[in-house]
């Protein structure tokens, strides 16, 4: 699976609005944004960066006014841990990423909310809105990030809401068109206000489904603590890996 999953990390990042690609790494970059979370790196499947390759890459970030940051599955590039480290990045966070196949999904208990698809941009602006509240303000709800889950959905990926009972949004999450035969599920958020109540495993199975209609085999995510796996598990996702996040000052 970690072939699959850093395949699909290479081409979720060539599908950004400018694309670099030096010495066995691909970078991503979104000119209307400065995010970490955005605009990053990884390498190619079974790459043998040397310490060129590496000061090549740092100096394009270096060059956008950007803190230099990778994502990858380490196993399936060995190399690359080592030859950024020689360079000085340090790492960030290692997490352990789930995937849930077409034989193991299952669907949440009965009676829980329901998660809709958006298509008015007040209801991309109020999910938008939700997820800014979900994470804590890492990240500011904006027209630029409103956008971005359009085109998610409007580009083969998919984006999901839930509704509160007042009309508000409660929550949801969007994930990637497939590649690789796999997808990636992001930035699932519930406000702080409406968590426990199923609005995530909703989202998520709904997510889910969405990228098995679209042809993949799999998909997968990572999660933020122990409940959140818990709900993730109970939807069939099972552990399969490690992702490392790198990075240089």
């Amino acid at each position: 699976m970690d072939s699959a999953v850093q395949n699909f990390a290479v081409a979720h990042l060539r599908r950004r609005a400018l694309v670099v690609e030096t010495g066995g790494f691909v970078a991503g970059f979104e000119p209307d944004t400065d995010s970490l979370y955005i605009n990053y790196a990884t390498p190619l499947p079974g790459a043998r960066p040397g310490a060129a390759d590496v000061r090549a890459l740092v100096g394009e970030f270096r060059s956008r006014g950007l803190k230099p940051r990778l994502e990858f599955a380490p196993e399936a590039a060995p190399a690359v841990e080592p030859a950024l480290l020689e360079a000085g990045f340090t790492l960030e966070e290692e997490h352990v990423y789930l995937v849930c196949t077409t034989g193991t999904l299952t669907a949440p208990a009965p009676g829980g909310p329901e998660a809709a698809t958006p298509h008015t941009d007040e209801d991309y602006a109020a999910l938008d809105a939700a997820l800014c509240d979900a994470f804590e303000g890492r990240f500011a709800s904006s027209p630029e990030g409103v956008a971005r889950l359009r085109r998610t959905q409007e580009r083969g990926g998919a984006v999901r809401l839930v509704r509160a009972p007042d009309g508000s949004c409660a929550g949801g999450g969007g994930c990637s068109a497939p590649a690789a035969g796999t997808s990636e599920l992001a930035g699932i958020g519930t406000r702080p206000q409406h968590r426990g109540r199923g609005v995530a495993a909703a989202v998520v199975h709904s997510l889910t489904e969405a990228m098995f209609a679209a042809g993949a085999g799999s998909a997968w995510l990572e999660y933020s603590g122990d409940g959140s796996r818990r709900v993730y598990e109970r939807l069939g996702y099972r552990p399969a890996g490690r992702r490392l996040y790198m990075s240089i000052p």
